[in-house]
């Protein structure tokens, strides 16, 4: 059994108290955590050295990330006391998540793909400045004398356990010269821990970060320590810190697939689209489609995609062919379940999957549990269920005029409009609710990894400055 520690400014520290990790499935000890309380937690982000990577340059940073990347996917690694191969990783992954071995790979080419190319995402997020503008703290852009400096001395991230290709989105901040302190989720915290080993290894000094896992208060206190920061969790997580500009809040994304008036009548050919950004990466992810939008044709639509969804199966983790992620907790799956029965036994809703699929959408295998694919027709768009987000497959499919969408959709990380309507696109072009648009046949989960995603990590960790200079 393995054992993760904390890292206290990069050095392993083992604590007394420890959580256990079991296999979702088995039951079975997978790895013990030492916990850090609140008040190590805040000792230690003061005592930080918040400019130990400012010797390195922006671009030795970058090689440092180039080096990294081959690291996390190829290397054998230190966990603790002992090593962890990627096969090993992937295995322990997927043991304490649920998560279908072949989305822990595929989540995995993500991270890598962060890693080597992250001179592309730091171009997204600077607009394309000579990155040694950051090294020097000013130079020329555009013909223009630009200063810059770092308000976020050191960068912290309370993360989530539902994806590990969420952890593509703090990485950056290493590039951008900042230390990072981390609060990994409970039962995934092998790719942080991963990463930043894969960093050290490439020449990363350990000083420049933490990893502590840790309990609700202290999460509390990483982000009050810390001078920026990154939160993953649902609305009730996350809504305490709204109001801080400190914490850049990733909640529900909400994020939906939109059909124009000039494609609503071609909507067969656009089903596999609205298939896979529903269910890619088991739906666990802000960025999958959680509702699909369209002007007419609605109660068709769904249940062309609650027929092909109904095929979906419960399937141990280890099978090639597995698509869901499993609850390790069944009574959370319980209880979305018979919310969603609860609120579809009313008028404005009905979930088409059910006729189609012929059992519950509730799967008890074992330990664990599993929801089914569901999707649900909802005749009135202000109904409970028409925008929400579950830790599966769910989407709703709501029909409302195109005049009205923009305004209608409210918050919507991801939004695919499939278009060719100048007015449409125009509409959604000015829309405030939308934080991601693609046009044209799109799904939600492509990013483009050279654009910010829920904010601009740069703009969060620096701060302009006016800047002249007389000095030959």
């Amino acid at each position: 059994m393995s054992h993760i520690p904390i890292l206290r400014h990069g050095k392993p520290y083992d604590s007394v108290d420890r959580v256990t990790l079991v296999h979702h499935a088995t039951g079975e000890p997978v790895a013990e955590v030492s916990q850090a309380n609140p008040g190590m937690v805040v000792r230690d982000v003061h005592r930080m050295d918040n400019s130990v990577l400012e010797s390195f340059t922006v671009e030795a940073l970058l090689s440092i990330c180039r080096q990294a990347a081959d690291r996390f996917l190829n290397g054998t690694l230190p966990i603790g006391d002992a090593k962890q191969s990627f096969e090993d990783y992937v295995r322990c992954l997927s043991a304490t998540t649920g998560m279908p071995v072949a989305h822990c790979r595929t989540n995995a080419q993500k991270i890598h793909r962060v890693l080597a190319e992250m001179d592309k995402i730091i171009a997204g997020l600077t607009r394309g400045f000579d990155p040694a503008i950051l090294d020097r703290g000013y130079g020329k852009q555009e013909e223009r004398t630009v200063s810059f400096f770092r308000e976020g001395r050191i960068f912290g991230a309370v993360l989530p356990s539902n994806s590990p290709g969420v952890h593509g989105l703090w990485i950056p901040a290493f590039a951008l010269k900042a230390p990072i302190v981390l609060k990994p989720g409970r039962e995934e915290p092998w790719t942080p821990y991963r990463i930043i080993q894969a960093l050290i290894a490439a020449g990363a000094p350990k000083e420049a970060f933490g990893f502590y896992p840790t309990d609700h208060a202290g999460a509390g206190e990483l982000l009050r320590s810390v001078d920026r920061a990154m939160l993953f969790g649902d609305a009730s997580t996350t809504g305490a810190w709204r109001s801080d500009p400190r914490i850049e809040i990733h909640g529900p994304g909400y994020s939906k697939v939109l059909l124009g008036d000039d494609a609503a009548d071609e909507w067969e050919k656009h089903l596999d689209l609205i298939e896979q950004s529903i269910v890619a990466n088991g739906g666990r992810s802000c960025i999958n489609a959680s509702a699909v939008w369209t002007p007419k044709h609605g109660r068709a639509i769904a249940e062309a995609l609650a027929k092909r969804l109904a095929g979906i199966a419960a399937l141990p983790v280890d099978d090639p062919k597995a698509t869901i992620a499993a609850f390790a907790n069944p009574s959370m799956a319980e209880k979305i379940s018979a919310m969603i029965d609860g609120q579809v036994r009313g008028e404005g809703a009905v979930d088409l999957t059910a006729q189609f699929r012929g059992s519950s959408r509730l799967v008890v295998l074992g330990r664990c549990a599993y929801l089914l694919p569901t999707i649900v027709w909802c005749e009135d768009r202000e109904h409970p269920l028409a925008n929400r987000e579950f830790l599966f497959p769910y989407a709703t499919v709501i029909e409302c005029p195109t005049s009205e969408m923009s305004q209608g959709i409210g918050p919507t990380l991801v939004v695919s409009a499939i278009t060719k309507d100048a007015s449409f696109i125009a509409s959604l072009m000015a829309s405030r609710h939308v934080d991601r648009l693609n046009i044209g046949p799109i799904p939600t989960y492509q990013l483009s990894w050279d654009q910010p995603h829920e904010g601009n990590l740069f703009e969060h960790l620096y701060r302009r400055r006016a800047f002249q200079t007389n000095v030959a």
